[in-house]
């Protein structure tokens, strides 16, 4: 059984919260969480209410995200 691809969405992000965590509004008006993800804590990418980013989410759990890239 192979595994599902990883779904990638443009969103916004509203609130920053503790431990490296945001809540994103996705194009659909959905809010979820998002975290970020290891080469972007690596190269010390700052991430801030506002700034515009790509996110992947897992198709088992829709409520929980990856920031993979800010705009």
């Amino acid at each position: 059984m192979a595994k599902e691809e990883k779904i990638t969405l443009d969103a916004e992000v509203t609130e920053a919260l503790p431990d490296a965590m945001f809540k994103v509004r996705l194009e659909t008006n959905q809010e979820i969480l998002a975290y970020v993800s290891g080469k972007m804590r690596k190269f010390f990418i700052r991430i801030l209410p506002g700034d515009r980013v790509t996110i992947e989410i897992s198709p088992y759990d829709m409520t929980k995200g990856r920031i993979i890239y800010r705009y």
